[in-house]
């Protein structure tokens, strides 16, 4: 009996352990004895049988990073043009295959001789075609004493070693530069007609106006860009004028400019126009050519916060109205501001903060009222500050910052001027209009059209220009009485600040600059009182 139960809890101890092994050999990722044989197997073969899959598997980390594609024609020749537009010659090289070991010398050499002072460009559609490229571009270099030079060319692009790459040739630089042929700047010395004052008299000796009127010494220099050899004409200087053509000139006014410039050791213009008219009265230039007087761009510094100053009266400030006048002031998110010699001068009528030329008031006033595109749209609508058919040029752009609109209110940043357009402001200031200047009897056909000032803002703006001279920044220039005008110092990255002061007297507004000269008040002030003294 004993053996016969000992057998039983042996068989089902068996039993136990059979069914255990069973579910092990089932359970997924097991391996055991094959159920059966599979085929081309023989029963009781040892297999490994494949793991059930999972249905929602984890994702596999590859820690090589996904390779960027490569830029293709149309980014590679975005770059290149940006760069020739910034001057950038090594970044320009880098994008070409290839490029001659003088790629950056013949850029330079061509600009240098042909005196090229700026350039524009424009690209077309880019068109592919196998395995290259092709981007049509038209673009305008200023050649100084000849103006704009229009030209069009092709950007060539191919696959090399795995990214696009230009292939330069020196047709890219002008179409012209092909089959060994070159360009050269032609001078010619010729008899020019005598050009005339309004009153009918000959210019004064070293009128300093020679880039602006011809035959002022009876000999000129006309020129020419020439291809070589062949000689032929791609820009040439202007048609002469009739002999004996009077301008608008004023002689009297055109001595005064002229010898209110000696003796300034620093290049500098003298530009005066009418207030009533536009016309250029005088023009006095040792700018260094190319009409800079009219067409050079400068950074205004404080001048331009007439500008600002008449924005701040349409935004509701008098000149009575107080303001702070900190010695730093800084905006929400912005970099500090700081005044001239770090002066805090408390909170002071608008019209002091203007003669003082606190930077920090109109920094600040700005920031609280000038925001959202007003103050670039002062200058632009009011001021002339924009593109535009006629002699001045100025420009302004967005601010996008706090940082920018603040420095655009004082005349800094993307605020670029002529003394002409500065001319233009003062003269505004004046007659209560703004009007382009001219150099004819009637305004052309295409002038832009005079724009209004409120009675009230230049009538104010007169009040604080009259006070820069009586207690201002130029009180101590020696302007004479009934003198009313801003003075500037335009910082200059490395360099020493431009000197400015715009002004009028009587009917004739004007503006001042020397090069590099410094502070506003000090240099450029001066120079006009000695102006408006030999009137």
């Amino acid at each position: 009996m004993r053996s016969r139960r000992f057998l039983v809890l042996i068989a089902v101890a068996v039993a136990i352990a059979a069914f255990g092994v069973y579910a092990v050999l089932m359970a997924p990722g097991s391996v055991g004895a094959a159920p059966s044989p599979r085929p081309g197997g023989s029963a009781g073969q040892v297999v490994e049988l494949s793991p059930v899959p999972d249905p929602t598997p984890s994702p596999v980390f590859d820690p090589t990073p996904t390779p960027a594609p490569p830029d293709g024609p149309e980014q590679v020749a975005a770059r290149y043009f940006d760069a020739w537009r910034a001057g950038d010659l090594t970044t320009m090289a880098g994008l070409v295959a290839g490029p001659p070991a003088d790629f950056a010398e013949r850029h330079r050499r061509f600009d240098t001789e042909l005196q090229v002072s700026s350039l524009s460009l424009t690209p077309g559609q880019p068109h592919r075609e196998g395995d290259t490229a092709e981007v049509p571009f038209s673009g305008v270099r200023e050649v100084a004493g000849l103006g704009a030079w229009e030209f069009s060319s092709v950007l060539r692009l191919a696959p090399q070693n795995g990214t696009w790459q230009v292939l330069w040739s020196a047709e890219t630089l002008h179409p012209s530069l092909r089959d060994g042929v070159s360009l050269r700047l032609r001078e010619t010395r010729a008899r020019r007609p005598a050009t005339l004052t309004r009153e009918g008299t000959p210019f004064p000796r070293e009128s300093r106006a020679g880039d602006y009127y011809t035959g002022l010494t009876g000999t000129a220099i006309d020129l020419a860009v020439v291809e070589e050899p062949g000689g032929r004409v791609l820009l040439a200087s202007p048609a002469r004028p009739p002999e004996g053509t009077r301008t608008t000139i004023s002689r009297p006014v055109q001595a005064a400019a002229a010898r209110a410039l000696d003796g300034v050791g620093r290049p500098a213009a003298i530009v005066a126009v009418d207030i009533p008219t536009g016309q250029v009265r005088a023009v006095a230039d040792t700018l260094g050519g190319g009409r800079r007087a009219f067409t050079g761009l400068y950074p205004p510094g404080s001048t331009f916060k007439a500008v600002t100053a008449a924005a701040l009266l349409r935004a509701g400030l008098t000149p009575d109205s107080p303001v702070p006048c900190p010695a730093s002031y800084t905006a929400p998110n912005a970099k500090p501001f700081t005044n001239d010699h770090g002066a805090d001068h408390g909170t002071v009528p608008l019209t002091r903060a203007f003669a003082l030329s606190c930077n920090t008031s109109f920094v600040q006033q700005a920031h609280e009222r000038l925001r959202d595109g007003r103050l670039r749209a002062e200058a632009a609508d009011r001021f002339g500050f924009r593109e535009k058919p006629g002699e001045s040029t100025c420009r302004i752009g967005q601010a996008a910052t706090p940082d920018e609109l603040g420095s655009d209110a004082i005349g800094q940043n993307s605020v670029l001027a002529s003394p002409l357009c500065m001319a233009e402001v003062a003269a505004a200031v004046a007659s209560g209009t703004w009007r382009p200047a001219i150099m004819t009897e009637a305004p052309p056909v295409d002038a832009p059209p005079a724009v209004p000032l409120e009675e009230n803002v230049a009538a104010g703006l007169r009040t604080m220009m009259g006070a820069v001279v009586t207690q201002g920044t130029a009180a101590q220039a020696g302007l004479p009485e009934g003198t009313a005008g801003k003075t500037g110092t335009a910082e200059v990255a490395g360099k020493e600040s431009h000197a400015w002061f715009i002004g009028y007297r009587g009917d004739l507004a004007f503006a001042v600059l020397v090069e590099n000269g410094g502070g506003g008040g000090a240099v450029a002030a001066p120079v006009a009182a000695r102006f408006l003294k030999a009137l």
